[in-house]
């Protein structure tokens, strides 16, 4: 890798800010905040860990929720610090503020091996606007900077970004070198068959991935909402399923590049339809489909069909590398979840590498209790998305280059 990585500096001693990503699912139960999924927390104890047996002042940085510029109780890091604590079993000191006379007073009595967290830094506006000020501010509690969020490394922010003009080197952590390994270097000579499975709602979210991986892959599977607009590209009937219309030529556009291309581009052979989402509604199986026969009038896709399973799962079943981005289904409602089960049953099945790329796709192989039967897991959706496109992440590109 091209940037420096946290092992090449030499931080003993020092004060090291460390953007990490603890954005994390949490529910407010009896006026307490409790964390409802600690992955991305667990997913920075390497780094944290690390410099702790370095002997650096380890300040951690991060935001949580939206809170849109300003403080927000129920969005404070103070549970997360809580804890953090009880992961690293060791004090984790929390500074109610992120900038400011009150976090440097705690900063400068902290002692070699000390964790320090600040409170969520969108409480500032400046943040999210890169404002330089802000950056610099940010930068002076700290003598080096190490990025380990890399679910906030494709927005260019003042911690993410311009935070880096500001200090002597700025490195990744063992998460980021992490994903880019997988996302990046992986995926960039895949071993074939290379199979790409893509579902969720819309077509928008994706084009720009299902056309940078066009190049790499052997076989795409479609599943999700996202097929009814490939349906409906090719002049299949989709009842009242959801289709993104102003994006039918783009479909189109992806069926012929897939054709040009030789890639083996699967939609749906047959799907679970149901006349309203919600738990307990009246489901079937359809028919096989066809440019005569798509989803009945009046119905709507929710997941795919059992004919679509077995061909999927056939696909997966002789690839060597697979990336799955997107459920197949709402997978959230147990009857319109088979599908998505049956593709990360499939996966952990398999010999291949497997590589989940964030999003619900992670929910969902969470939801069938299969994660440790992956290759490997991001914690990413927006960045893994820009990443698998071939754009560069703003929060990787400014850091200091070997």
């Amino acid at each position: 890798m091209s940037k420096l990585f946290i092992r090449d500096l030499d931080v003993r001693g020092k004060r090291v800010l460390v953007r990490v990503d603890f954005n994390v699912p949490a529910e407010e139960r009896n006026g307490e905040v409790e964390i409802t999924d600690d992955t991305r927390i667990r997913e920075s104890l390497p780094t944290i860990n690390y410099l702790r047996e370095q002997g650096a002042k380890t300040i951690l940085m991060a935001h949580f929720g939206r809170p849109k510029g300003e403080p927000v109780a129920k969005y404070s890091l103070r549970p997360v610090a809580d804890h953090l604590h009880t992961l690293i079993e060791h004090p984790v000191i929390f500074s109610h503020d992120t900038i400011g006379s009150a976090s440097e007073k705690i900063i400068m009595h902290m002692h070699d091996g000390d964790v320090v967290l600040l409170e969520n830094l969108r409480f500032q506006a400046e943040e999210e606007a890169n404002d330089p000020q802000f950056a610099e501010a940010l930068a002076k509690l700290g003598d080096l900077y190490v990025n380990d969020a890399f679910g906030a490394a494709h927005r260019a922010h003042a911690s993410t970004a311009g935070i880096t003009r500001f200090v002597s080197q700025a490195a990744m952590g063992f998460l980021m070198e992490k994903e880019l390994k997988y996302l990046q270097q992986e995926l960039a000579r895949p071993e074939k068959p290379f199979v790409v499975i893509i579902g969720g709602a819309k077509v928008s979210d994706k084009i720009g991935v299902i056309k940078a991986l066009m190049e790499k892959a052997d076989t795409i599977l479609i599943g999700g909402a996202m097929a009814s607009t490939f349906f409906k590209a090719e002049g299949i009937p989709v009842g009242n399923s959801l289709v993104d219309t102003e994006k039918l030529d783009l479909a189109r556009e992806l069926l012929n590049l897939a054709r040009h291309k030789g890639v083996k581009f699967f939609l749906p052979i047959d799907v679970i339809e149901t006349k309203e989402i919600k738990a307990g509604a009246v489901a079937k199986n359809s028919e096989r489909i066809s440019p005569e026969r798509g989803i009945s009038n009046g119905w709507q896709a929710v997941d795919i069909g059992k004919a679509t399973i077995d061909l999927y799962k056939n696909e997966i079943a002789g690839a060597k590398t697979i990336l799955w981005n997107g459920p197949m289904g709402i997978f959230e409602i147990p009857a319109f979840a088979r599908g998505t089960t049956a593709i990360a049953e499939a996966l952990a099945a398999s010999d291949a590498i497997t590589i989940i790329g964030g999003g619900d796709s992670v929910t969902a192989i969470k939801q069938a209790g299969l994660a440790d039967k992956m290759t490997f897991i991001s914690t990413g959706g927006g960045a893994s998305l820009e990443l698998l496109e071939g754009k560069q992440l703003p929060g990787v590109a400014a850091l200091t280059d070997k």
